[in-house]
């Protein structure tokens, strides 16, 4: 996040701080203060990289509490990763050298793995990476190949092993073409070319030649609804092995311990692909951006580690939500914007537009194979398609022509048959249920197309129809609506969240866990920050009715943006006029209501960004938001600092997003894709290795994420697989506020719900049975003895607490 963002938000926590370099931990028998041993660095490591990402001094070797391991020893599991997102752009250029100055600081941080985002030549001007246009190059704009070879020696020397982002499904069709000779090549020569058999393309529908972007209806398969990504064929041994060579060298070479591999669900067979994968690079750590919805559970015959984890995203953040704050929130949501109390009818519609819209060419290739099949074209058959597809409560079924369908993808498919019946006429369902054999690869006429088709456009429907649009139409709490998340499920039960944590010990020992991606729409910590709202119902809905009402002129904005709009600006507080803009331009076209990217209204667009400037620009009602939020910061560091602990303790390899190891508050994207300023990081780090005690919450929470993963590192038994999630029992009026488990032989502790909490009067009464005695805090050093613990002693000093026997000492 940028400087200013930063520092005014951390002045409105400082006042709250628990304590500062000066103040002594409080001696008594319970809680006896222990200080931290440092890292051995005699004084503090040099600064690599500016928030720039420029060199500033030379940098001197740092030595780490980790042993670099035999480069012939079995690869130990993973214990976090940290990723960072690479740009070969002129401007906020981040690559491979700069991404290697940053060893010795990951290395001090605790992870195992560096995670970069794809490495593999882009399109020009690529700022993310996964646009791809030639898989045999590594990005020459990242440093090429030298730079990378230089980069993966860097993290070995320093203990630190590469996991990589993978784009199987899709590459760029690039300006000028011929930057891609397999697509240049099927753009002249058509079905003839060699590399026809590389895309998915209808060569009926486009009279024997591809449909470029920009010339009519595209007559290929796309990546979601973006023209300009065209999708591999996988399936094809050839392409398989052609795409993936540079990358399998680089596992065989040592350079590369892990794949990351994005959006399988566009993928003809994810499983066949990656029991091709998981065959090219036997041992290796292979994950899947696979998002599951609900009770859906990850394919169990899948050769691979598990998902990037937005699953575990959406139960830690449920956890720090009031459920009594569900019917104030809705009924205001409600009155406020005329939307519906629930989101099912908001997300049906949103799916229809996409189907009828955006995704239209891929809807109606799949209806010209559906009417093949039939041999004729009943519109009833066609309808029943459609309602089937945008019934779909998953993104896909997993149905491998040839093979019965799985008992989980019968499921999948009838409870959307179910859905879609109640928008059919009756004498369309026996169309329906011919639709739903054919998808399950049921009865007589079967058709392998179909059913492989059918899967790859359900799969772009959902991520288009429910993330990209009606994620932006329903607001009645922006902190649900994320990538993977239920904005229907408003809070999370801790037993529910315990017994998730249970299966994926027992199931995904090592699937990776997250709070903030490149793709979420808002980073971790400004959900922490709106969390707090379903506390305090009444507080919110006063504000916001006051706020509304402060200016001379009613609002342009459309009721639900408006609702996001004072949303946004208490969760990222404060934010720039650029930053706000720029999201709010996303959030109205990505709605397509009043405006679109496809078809945008500009007279609309500008009114909406006056209105939010006037906002900005009015010193009293800036104040006024400046007071609401400072009231909300002793809670809101609560919620910060217990979700990270909990995603950094839970089964799961745990994942840091940049830069957030410290207070992350950015936006979508592009905003989470800023430069981050890792002198400012290492710094700090240094400053709590040597015994200084946190200033702020940024020390907070980097405190929290550096011991946390140091002691994964340090103890892998604990946490990785064989090892065990066991709830902890507290008792008391507060119990139900703190929130406790076991892996191996530490006990992590977080306080939820900070509001209920000062409402009750604090922790008096409460206890918790940690089962032993003898234990440490690896967070502020005190020792407890136990077995029955006093929640006020734990929580003294941090709402947080990491516990491991005292013999111990990280």
């Amino acid at each position: 996040m940028d400087d200013d963002a930063r520092t005014d938000h951390d002045t409105l926590m400082d006042d709250d701080a628990h304590m500062d370099d000066d103040t002594p931990l409080d001696d008594d028998t319970q809680a006896e203060p222990v200080p931290e041993e440092p890292l051995p660095v005699a004084e503090p490591p040099e600064v690599t990289v500016s928030e720039d990402h420029s060199p500033e001094r030379a940098e001197r070797p740092e030595q780490t509490d980790r042993p670099v391991p035999e480069e012939d020893a079995r690869p130990a599991p993973p214990t976090g990763t940290y990723r960072l997102q690479l740009r070969g752009t002129p401007e906020e250029h981040f690559g491979f050298a700069e991404a290697a100055a940053l060893a010795p600081y990951l290395a001090a941080l605790g992870v195992s793995h560096v995670y970069l985002s794809p490495v593999l030549q882009a399109a020009p001007g690529s700022t993310h990476g996964y646009d791809v246009v030639d898989h045999s190059r590594l990005s020459e704009e990242l440093g090429g190949p030298e730079a990378f070879g230089a980069m993966a020696t860097r993290f070995r020397a320093h203990g630190l092993r590469v996991l990589v982002d993978v784009v199987p499904n899709h590459m760029a069709i690039p300006e000028p073409a011929e930057l891609s000779l397999p697509f240049a090549d099927v753009l002249a020569e058509g079905p003839r070319s060699r590399f026809a058999r590389w895309f998915d393309v209808d060569w009926e529908a486009g009279g024997g030649r591809i449909v470029p972007p920009g010339e009519g209806e595209p007559n290929y398969r796309r990546f979601f609804d973006i023209s300009g990504l065209i999708g591999l064929r996988q399936e094809d041994a050839e392409v398989f092995e052609r795409t993936h060579a540079l990358l399998l060298s680089l596992v065989r070479d040592g350079m590369v311990d892990g794949l990351r591999v994005d959006h399988p669900d566009g993928l003809a067979d994810p499983r066949g692909y990656l029991r091709r994968l998981a065959e090219a690079a036997p041992d290796r750590w292979l994950l899947v951006e696979k998002i599951t919805e609900g009770e859906e559970r990850l394919p169990a015959d899948w050769p691979c580690a598990g998902t990037t984890g937005y699953d575990a995203l959406g139960m830690i953040g449920g956890l720090f939500v009031d459920p009594a704050g569900e019917k104030p929130l809705t009924d205001h949501y409600v009155a406020l914007t005329g939307n519906p109390a629930d989101f099912e009818e908001v997300e049906r519609d949103a799916r229809m537009h996409a189907a009828t819209h955006g995704l239209k060419p891929e809807i109606e290739r799949l209806q010209r194979v559906l009417d093949r099949v039939v041999g004729e074209r009943r519109p009833g058959l066609e309808r029943a398609l459609v309602e089937l597809l945008v019934a779909m409560p998953v993104y896909r079924a997993y149905v491998v022509p040839g093979e019965d369908a799985p008992q989980q993808a019968v499921d999948v498919v009838n409870e959307a048959a179910r859905r879609a019946r109640a928008h059919l006429p009756e004498d369309v369902h026996g169309d329906l249920d011919v639709v739903v054999d054919l998808a399950l690869g049921r009865g007589e006429r079967t058709d392998a197309e179909f059913i492989v088709r059918f899967q790859q456009t359900s799969s772009p429907l959902a991520a288009k129809g429910v993330e990209d649009t009606a994620f932006y139409r329903w607001n009645r709490m922006a902190a649900l609506n994320e990538v993977g998340g239920a904005p229907g499920r408003f809070s999370v039960a801790q037993e529910d969240f315990h017994s998730f944590c249970i299966r994926v010990a027992r199931d995904w020992p090592l699937t990776m866990t997250t709070l903030s991606t490149h793709d979420t729409k808002r980073e971790e910590d400004v959900r922490a920050w709106l969390a707090v709202l379903s506390e305090l119902p009444a507080e919110w809905v006063e504000n916001v009715d006051r706020w509304r009402n402060w200016g001379p002129g009613a609002s342009p904005m459309e009721p639900d943006l408006e609702y996001l709009f004072w949303q946004t600006l208490v969760g990222a507080w404060p934010l720039t006029t650029g930053r706000l803009e720029e999201f709010l331009t996303k959030a109205m076209r990505e709605a397509k209501t009043r405006t679109s990217w496809a078809e945008q209204d500009s007279g609309y667009e500008e009114a909406v960004l006056e209105y939010a400037r006037g906002v900005l620009a009015d010193p009293d009602l800036v104040t006024d938001m400046t007071s609401f939020v400072a009231k909300l910061a002793p809670y809101a560091r609560v919620n910060t600092l217990g979700q990270k602990l909990v995603q950094l303790a839970m089964p799961g390899v745990p994942d840091v997003y940049q830069g957030c190891e410290m207070t992350g508050l950015s936006l979508v994207d592009p905003d989470n894709r800023r430069p981050v300023d890792y002198g400012r990081r290492r710094e700090h780090l240094f400053r709590l290795d040597t015994g200084r005690q946190p200033k702020e919450v940024d020390d907070e929470k980097l405190l929290v994420t550096s011991r946390a993963l140091r002691l994964r590192r340090s103890h892998p038994e604990w946490f990785g697989p064989g090892s065990r999630h066991e709830p902890v029992t507290a008792r008391g009026p507060a119990a139900d506020h703190l929130v406790g488990f076991a892996r191996g032989e530490a006990v992590a502790l977080a306080t939820r719900l900070p509001v209920g909490l000062e409402r009750r009067g604090g922790w008096k009464g409460t206890r918790v049975d940690v089962h032993r005695q003898g234990w440490r805090d690896v967070l502020t050093g005190c020792t407890h003895m136990g077995p029955i613990l006093e929640a006020s002693r734990v929580f003294e000093h941090l709402p947080v607490a990491l516990l491991v026997p005292r013999e111990i000492d990280r």
